[in-house]
């Protein structure tokens, strides 16, 4: 049987807007088993975004436990946090985040870095990255020299070559077409297919959320709805897809 990777009990973020308090989320439990890709859906300002910094370390709850493969990480200092980011949780964005004067292959290194990651090992598990998302090809393009896809698939590479156990999506078909967003959205699930990667992916598309295996809804701060998707989610895209 799967074990929770994320137990969420009573979860409470307030922010302080001068004299005012605001509730981004109010009092949320949520169980995310090991292996599960999970969409997070709702309107702006309905608390999904706090949840996602909550998950990924970036932010720290008022009130409530947060526990990550059974370790309370919560209430964890701003160092302490950092060292869970680094180690364990891989991120995506919708602005791809990538350094302009960098290589892919030098961006998809840049985690390992921090590291103290040797060179050698550094440049072997970069490429292996890159492989894993069909851009071996373009390994000494600047970001400038790729697509947007193209670009996103680097930013995926560099989020799982410290191989987390969870992976965070902000919006990160929101800047790519159709067809790219298909692309990208099935290695996610090859990722989670074949890895074993726990993905939670936010988004406002429904036809996006589908790729997941579940989907949560957010409103005024709590989940509304909690479904599995259809077992026959939309057909992965072959290994390594075609360039985008």
């Amino acid at each position: 049987m799967a074990t929770a990777a994320i137990e969420i009990r009573g979860l409470t973020k307030t922010y302080r807007l001068g004299d005012v308090s605001v509730e981004a989320l109010k009092g949320v439990d949520l169980s995310i088993l090991s292996g599960d890709f999970l969409a997070v859906m709702g309107p702006s300002g309905s608390g999904k975004s706090t949840l996602m910094n909550i998950l990924g370390c970036l932010d720290r709850p008022t009130a409530g436990s947060y526990r990550l493969d059974g370790e309370e990480v919560g209430n964890l200092s701003r160092d302490g946090r950092a060292i869970i980011r680094r180690s364990r949780i891989g991120f995506v964005f919708q602005g791809f985040n990538l350094l302009p004067r960098l290589s892919a292959l030098e961006n998809v290194e840049l985690p390992m870095i921090y590291d103290n990651t040797p060179a050698a090992t550094r440049r072997e598990r970069a490429m292996s990255g890159l492989s894993a998302v069909g851009l071996e090809d373009r390994a000494h393009h600047l970001p400038s020299q790729l697509s947007g896809g193209q670009q996103q698939r680097v930013a995926i590479a560099r989020a799982i070559v410290n191989t987390p156990a969870l992976l965070l999506a902000d919006e990160p078909t929101g800047n790519l077409d159709s067809a790219t967003s298909d692309e990208i959205l099935g290695i996610f699930q090859r990722l989670n297919d074949e890895r074993g990667i726990t993905l939670v992916l936010v988004t406002h598309e429904p036809d996006i959320a589908a790729y997941a295996r579940r989907v949560i809804r957010f409103r005024d701060g709590r989940i509304v709805e909690d479904r599995p998707v259809d077992p026959r989610r939309q057909s992965t895209s072959p290994p390594g897809g075609a360039p985008a």
